[in-house]
């Protein structure tokens, strides 16, 4: 009874999808969270006639006969569209409009990336994340400093007691990869390279195609809650009609059986 298993894969298939839904909802408000999206492959095909056959006549018989044996899961594809951006009023909170990441340097020396612009100081006047990973070029702000102004190009200026003029601590760079998609996601709004994204190309905002940033503004989740919400009722109803057919299966074999009897 092929229904049996190939209705089973349906319902793994429909679970993964279930939990990829799930993620997407509890991340609805995390700053700079990318949504994912399934990707479904159907399986092998046991073919009992081969298109194009000849028949017993010697013709050439147009169709085959091909039963498939259900579907898999392909892929998990973070879908990197744009988040709305919200306004802060906190000079330290940045966001990326257009094509780039953060460079953030964990304690082990491994530099990670993120859309998170959720920036704060140490207690050197550092720049740091929510974690204490310092931002990549580092950018220390004087303990004197009384305003920092971080400008679209990425330039950071500060206003220091006792100057009339801003004093320039650095400029912010950013990072991209030709395959944003194939960056491995570790948890606390970083990402982390792959052979699949490509090694990351660094350069200054506004320049060679890399975004502005906004300061005082964070990018939210370009999670669309109503879109969710709509592709988990297909899920669930996906889901209940392949144990409907698993049930069909079932009663099928206990007909048989008794015709056995």
């Amino acid at each position: 009874m092929r229904a049996l298993f190939t209705a089973a894969t349906g319902m793994e298939a429909q679970q993964s999808q279930i939990d990829t839904i799930a993620n997407n909802i509890a991340n609805v408000s995390t700053t700079g969270f990318k949504r994912s999206r399934t990707e479904f492959q159907d399986l092998f095909y046991e073919t009992l006639r081969a298109p194009g056959a000849a028949g017993t006549d010697g013709s050439i018989l147009p169709t085959g006969v091909q039963v498939g044996h259900g579907v898999q899961l392909a892929a998990v594809n973070t879908i990197y569209s744009a988040g709305d951006r919200v306004n802060t009023g906190n000079p330290l909170d940045l966001a990326i409009e257009g094509t780039g990441f953060f460079q953030i340097l964990r304690p082990t020396g491994e530099t990670v990336y993120t859309r998170d612009g959720t920036f704060k100081l140490d207690a050197n006047g550092n720049v740091v994340t929510s974690l204490g990973y310092q931002l990549i070029p580092n950018i220390a702000v004087p303990p004197d400093t009384l305003s920092v102004t971080v400008l679209p190009d990425g330039t950071v200026n500060a206003t220091q007691a006792g100057q009339t003029q801003p004093t320039n601590l650095g400029q912010v760079q950013l990072a991209r990869f030709a395959n944003p998609s194939g960056l491995r996601s570790a948890g606390y709004n970083l990402l982390e390279a792959t052979q699949a994204s490509g090694d990351p190309q660094t350069g200054i905002p506004q320049q060679d195609g890399f975004g502005n940033i906004s300061a005082g503004f964070l990018e939210g989740s370009n999670v669309q809650v109503a879109e969710e919400l709509v592709q988990m009722i297909l899920a669930q109803r996906a889901f209940e009609v392949s144990s409907r057919v698993i049930q069909a299966g079932d009663e099928m074999l206990r007909v048989a059986a008794q015709l056995s009897q």
